[in-house]
């Protein structure tokens, strides 16, 4: 699946479930809280925190969680995300070619 077809795929279900979307301020505090989780599963996997019982550990389900609410919010604020990372490929390119 390229990032087209997730945004489309996302879009379809959005669409077809009695939810809708969330708006953009809640999608973005959403976003915080799996970043949140997601860096929650790594501390207790690579760092010094212990894992609590019941917490999750599944960093699959974590990014999963995080690009959900990215292609969210991507859709909502006519964002395409193929373009915006090629964009920022170029971007990246250019500034740390300069760095070395």
């Amino acid at each position: 699946m390229n990032l087209k077809e997730l945004q489309n795929e996302v879009d379809q279900w959005i669409k077809n479930t009695d939810i809708g979307y969330f708006d953009i301020l809640t999608n973005t505090i959403i976003l915080s809280e799996e970043v949140g989780e997601f860096s929650s599963v790594i501390a207790r996997k690579y760092g010094m925190q212990k894992a609590k019982k019941g917490d999750s550990e599944n960093i699959e389900e974590e990014i999963g969680d995080i690009l959900w609410v990215l292609t969210c919010l991507s859709n909502q604020l006519d964002i395409n995300l193929e373009e915006c990372i090629k964009k920022n490929i170029v971007k990246k390119s250019k500034r740390d070619i300069n760095r070395f």
